[in-house]
């Protein structure tokens, strides 16, 4: 009897879907993916989100507002240049595809790291270089990633990227995710 309740305890935890799913007779291997979360800003986010969502290894993109003083910031508060905000992205990606050393080539390729709160004809602290990371190893490897760019001299200006914690992370209007991919566009960038 208690062979039969343990059984029956393990066949409760299976997801139906996967019971259905699966060929009679057929024994099914359950994978699980490691998920890893990325944020960078680097000026106007629909730019930098049609970049990282061409990386192979990357899962999903939403562009948002983070590094800021005010909960849940609209569009229009951020352009205010009064809430601390950045234009981010947060990048959803499985390691095992791509490496975060990969992406932070990604950024660092993207934009200029040596404008303080300004990208091209984009001006405003809501456009500063940051990266804002989730875990020691990602700070590691940024603070290592940003010194190895200042050693190799690969700017003519300092770098100014703030490397800091990531903290709350406020998702933009819809109107702004996958925006130039909504229009047809690749890249608004200017470099």
């Amino acid at each position: 009897m208690r062979r039969l309740f343990v059984m029956l305890a393990l066949v409760a935890f299976i997801p139906a879907a996967a019971v259905a799913a699966a060929p009679k007779g057929a024994k099914k291997k359950m994978e699980t993916t490691t998920v890893e979360k990325a944020t960078f800003a680097a000026g106007c986010f629909w730019g930098v989100e049609a970049t990282f969502r061409q990386i192979k290894g990357v899962l999903s993109t939403q562009v948002g507002y983070t590094g800021g003083r005010t909960q849940n910031p609209s569009y229009e508060d951020v352009c205010t240049d009064r809430t601390g905000h950045a234009e981010a992205v947060e990048v959803t990606y499985d390691p095992s595809k791509v490496r975060y050393e990969a992406l932070l080539n990604v950024f660092w390729q993207n934009h200029d790291p040596t404008t303080p709160n300004r990208q091209g004809p984009d001006v405003g602290e809501q456009y500063r270089s940051a990266i804002f990371y989730h875990s020691p190893e990602q700070e590691a490897e940024a603070k290592a990633s940003k010194a190895h760019l200042e050693s190799e001299h690969k700017f003519r200006r300092p770098i100014v990227t703030q490397i800091i914690a990531a903290g709350p992370f406020y998702r933009a209007e819809e109107y702004h995710q996958q925006y130039l991919e909504k229009r047809g566009l690749s890249t608004c960038h200017i470099k």
